[in-house]
């Protein structure tokens, strides 16, 4: 059986499906609607592999689904057909829990089996691989969901249950091997749905009695206003009346006026449908099933005399009068026209005479006689030339109106004709019919004269045919029964596994219930000791049990069975999810504060009650997305800006990169990042040694980069070494390797590439990491600008006090924030940025200071100010308030004012640039002309 998960996603180790794996999707048909219209539509089914769950849409185009199946908790079961069904649509349930069936029907037995066994794989996999508390929960990922970049390799939080042998080997024995037809798969999607069952499977006797208790209020004399029980969404199927029928009607035509009160009280009270919008196409089950029923039932006599006499006759005066309103439409259509045609003519006549008389008036003075003759000949000539062009326009309406009619004639007769094919066969399978049983008359006539002779013959020829029909009945009952104990075994282990996780989190809450009564007492120890003051200067009690519940809530809980562990929560530990470093190794009150930090952080998770509404949100965006590609929208905007879960940011940030840097890559050749790397390695160019130099200082408080060693080095090395030979004007510049560390962490190394690329070629203005550092300069005053105006007050008390704060905020915008807020709230900002743009960065720098601006307000001096603001964004933890002050405070927020800002602040800080170049000089060639001064080095000379 192929293994779970979708095309293309890396699982974990072991568990990885392959590049070829197929996508569990195809049509189905499924038993939905009420009362007599329940029947089986076609749908396109699709199964998600991350929350095992199977979705279905009305075709493969739908980007919303109609609904799910929690294939999870579901359980399968079919009923072994009919022999001789063979290859016909095979019926098989799904048992949802808390009794709810649904009833799914495939094209084929072979199809039927293949879903059957591909859900049970599926479910195997799914149920044996995940927390049954994290599935519950629907936020967690699956193992095929995890990022690709550096934090993959650290989520080692899930582990796969150990398989039984004897269950495996039973699971392979009962398997049954299927391959799928063409309704099954992707190659599925470009095929048309298959003819869907009819909506009407309930029997002629049912049917009988319905219409008869829709008619009762029809008769003539009934004052009653009942509506018909039939009401239904879809088109009803209804037969044209036959040219007898139309006969008949013609002769009843005197009676219309007599029966004029009945139809009002049909089309008004009792029959809601307007038989006149019935498509023809759609009109011939009732005729076949009306005729059935008088061939299979002598009890429904009074259902056929109903629909050959009054049916026939309602329908028919429906009809006339249809064809009268038709007939009049036409003749208003003529009228129409005539009418207009007579209106241009008119027209015509009053230009030519305005034209003649204008023209005898002002140019017929000093005009010779022949010339007027002439001109007035040309006129006609274009009168009638004219005329002559709209009669062949007219002419060419009538002609395309009557290809028209010739096409609806055709269309008729072919209607006619394949009618007229269908009575044929349907007579030749009567006339079968009567050829078999006059020779099976025949036969018995034979076999009861020749049965002294020959009844062992007989007799011989009865028992092969009973015998081949047992032999497929026991075959069928075979095959039934492997796939129902297959069932039974799943569904007994999977229980069994239930049970034994219930029962390990029964003992662990248990365990927990008993740490947290110690932790109670110590609290009321604590609050004992802390009523009698204590004056002296020796250690009291209490600062220890203060001590040991601090190092309780900072330490995480090692798990005494790892092995048996399904998922262990991220608590408070030496390193984050992301491998940044939460508590530092060296200074104590550095230390102290780090703890608090990550208390703080670990209250606001927990206190948050809405992640698991996020998760939800997310996991129905990638169901609506699983028929069509991700698009640009305003859902997927505010989706990002809430945050991209842990579990699909490789995915998206790929995608996202993806969007910006596509007409690069499309120019770019096949294998253009290897190709660059190779070169950079072959031929180190000047950049090399500064990238050397500064890769263990990139994040040091990062496990993945904190040594030589560490893989994050090596990629980081390849990453920034291909993109200084893809610019060599640019090189490199220190803030690009903070960049594309964050990339590497949820980003293979070509992906960290592009995304380098997406932010120094495509967000960032020119210049903006080259050495002049100008697009950097020009988006600090920028900001200042916003600043004044969107915080007037804060940027009013920066001058007053003379404190430059772009000596903060420059590395903000070089870096996009790296090493100056709390990773969680980095993230979030680099889930927007890599969407939206480098707006973005402007909107958090002064969402970090609209957050603290009553802090910054109440520093009187510019030392304390200062200070404050070099560490004020470490302290901000709550991820949610700043995006909503980001995103929601304040708006507007046009990327057209920062636009032209940069330009006006560009000009004027290119002037600058260009003085103090002019300085410069001066004082390189003031230096080689004054001895005194030849003894002077610069900064850049010194260094090169």
């Amino acid at each position: 059986m192929p293994a779970a998960g979708s095309e293309g996603e890396e699982g974990l180790a072991g568990e990885q499906p392959g590049p070829g794996t197929p996508k569990l999707c195809g049509y189905l048909q499924k038993l939905s609607g009420k009362g007599p219209l329940r029947g089986f539509r076609s749908r396109w089914f699709v199964f998600d592999p991350r929350r095992c769950y199977l979705y279905y849409f009305k075709g493969p185009q739908e980007p919303l689904p109609l609904g799910h199946l929690d294939i999870a908790s579901a359980c399968f079961s079919y009923h072994q057909p009919e022999v001789g069904a063979g290859d016909e649509p095979a019926a098989f349930e799904v048992h949802s829990p808390g009794g709810a069936v649904t009833v799914l029907k495939a094209a084929t037995r072979q199809d039927m089996t293949y879903w059957l066994q591909e859900l049970q794989q599926r479910r195997w996999e799914y149920c044996n691989n995940l927390d049954v508390a994290k599935r519950d929960s629907r936020t967690s990922p699956t193992p095929s969901d995890f990022s690709k970049g550096l934090v993959a390799k650290d989520n080692s939080d899930f582990s796969i249950l150990s398989q039984n042998a004897s269950a495996e080997r039973a699971r392979n024995i009962l398997a049954v091997e299927t391959s799928p037809t063409d309704l099954v798969g992707e190659q599925a999607a470009s095929q048309p749905a298959p003819v869907q069952a009819s909506a009407i499977n309930f029997s002629l006797k049912q049917w009988s009695t319905e219409i008869k208790n829709s008619m009762s209020s029809l008769r003539k004399g009934s004052n009653e206003n009942r509506r018909s029980i039939f009401y239904t969404t879809e088109e009803w199927e209804l037969l044209d009346p036959t040219p007898k029928d139309l006969e008949d009607s013609m002769a009843l035509e005197e009676k219309r006026k007599h029966l004029a009160e009945g139809s009002k009280g049909l089309t008004s009270s009792a029959f809601p449908f307007d038989f006149g919008r019935i498509p023809y196409k759609a009109r011939r089950p009732l005729k076949d099933m009306i005729g059935s029923s008088k061939n299979r039932n002598s009890s429904d006599s009074s259902l056929t005399e109903w629909c050959s006499g009054n049916g026939s006759r309602l329908v028919s005066e429906l009809q006339l009068k249809y064809q009268s309103q038709q007939e009049e439409l036409e003749k208003l259509k003529k009228d129409l026209l005539s009418q207009k045609e007579l209106v241009r003519l008119l027209q015509q006549t009053v230009r030519s005479s305005q034209y003649d008389k204008y023209f005898a008036s002002h140019l017929c003075e000093g005009v010779p006689k022949d010339t007027l003759e002439l001109l007035h000949q040309k006129d006609d000539q274009i009168l009638g030339l004219n005329n002559q062009l709209e009669k062949l326009n007219l002419e060419k309406d009538s002609l395309q109106q009557e290809v028209k009619n010739l096409k609806c004639k055709v269309g008729e007769l072919n209607e006619r004709l394949g009618m007229l094919m269908e009575t044929i066969q349907a007579k030749d399978e009567v006339i079968m019919k009567l050829s078999r049983q006059l020779s099976e008359c025949e036969d018995n006539a034979s076999s009861q004269s020749g049965a002294i002779n020959s009844p062992t013959s007989t007799c011989t020829n009865k028992e092969l045919q009973e015998l081949d029909r047992l032999k497929d009945n026991l075959q069928g009952y075979k095959t039934q029964n492997k796939f129902l104990n297959k069932e039974i075994l799943e569904l007994s282990t999977l229980r069994r596994n239930a049970e034994a996780r219930e029962r390990e989190w029964q003992a662990k809450y248990t365990s927990l219930e008993a740490k947290l009564c110690q932790i109670e007492s110590k609290y009321l120890i604590l609050l004992q000791e802390m009523k009698t003051p204590v004056c002296s200067e020796d250690q009291s009690p209490a600062r220890e049990v203060i001590t040991q519940l601090l190092e309780d809530a900072l330490k995480a809980e090692p798990s005494e069975q790892p092995e048996q562990a399904f998922f262990k929560p991220h608590l408070v530990s030496e390193y984050d999810i992301y491998g940044f470093q939460t508590i530092p190794e060296d200074d104590d009150e550095e230390k102290l504060v780090a703890k608090s930090r990550a208390l703080d952080l670990r209250s606001l998770s927990l206190s948050e009650n809405r992640e698991i509404s996020t998760g939800v949100k997310w996991e129905n965006y990638f169901a609506s997305t699983m028929n069509r590609e991700m698009m640009r929208c305003v859902e997927l905007k505010n989706l990002i800006r809430s945050g991209i879960p842990h579990e699909h940011r490789s995915k998206m940030w790929k995608w996202c990169v993806n969007l910006h840097v596509k007409k690069f890559k499309d120019s770019a050749v096949p294998g253009y990042f290897q190709i660059l790397l190779q070169k950079a390695l072959e031929k180190p160019n000047p950049a090399s040694k500064q990238i050397e130099l500064d890769l263990l200082r990139t994040l040091p408080n990062n496990k993945h980069y904190s040594s030589p060693t560490s893989e994050g080095i090596q990629k980081l090395r390849n990453v920034l070494l291909a993109f200084s030979w893809r610019n060599p004007d640019i090189g490199y510049c220190q803030g690009l390797n903070r960049l594309v560390a964050i990339a590497l962490l949820y980003l293979e190394q070509e992906d960290a590439f592009w995304c380098l690329v997406s932010i120094v070629e495509v967000f960032m203005p020119r210049d903006y990491y080259t050495k002049t550092l100008l697009g950097s300069q020009v988006d600090q005053r920028v900001f200042k600008d916003l600043l004044s105006e969107k915080l007037p007050r804060l940027h009013a008390h920066f001058e007053q006090y003379k404190v430059d704060y772009t000596l903060i905020t420059f590395n903000w915008f070089l870096v996009v924030f790296v090493d100056s807020v709390v990773s969680d709230i980095l993230f979030k900002i680099w889930d927007s940025f890599l969407y939206e743009g480098p707006k973005v960065i402007f909107r958090f720098a002064l969402a970090l200071f609209k957050y603290k601006e009553e802090e910054i307000l109440k520093l009187q001096d510019s030392m304390s100010i200062f200070k404050y603001l070099r560490y004020f964004t470490r302290t901000i933890l709550d991820a949610r308030k700043l995006t909503a002050i980001a995103f929601g405070d304040l708006n507007p927020f046009p990327l057209r004012q920062i636009r032209n800002r940069r330009a006006y602040h560009l000009e004027k800080v290119r002037l600058e640039l260009t003085e103090l170049e002019a300085i410069r000089e001066d004082f390189l060639r003031e230096r080689e002309t004054c001895v005194e001064k030849r003894d002077l080095i610069s900064d850049d000379e010194e260094d090169s």
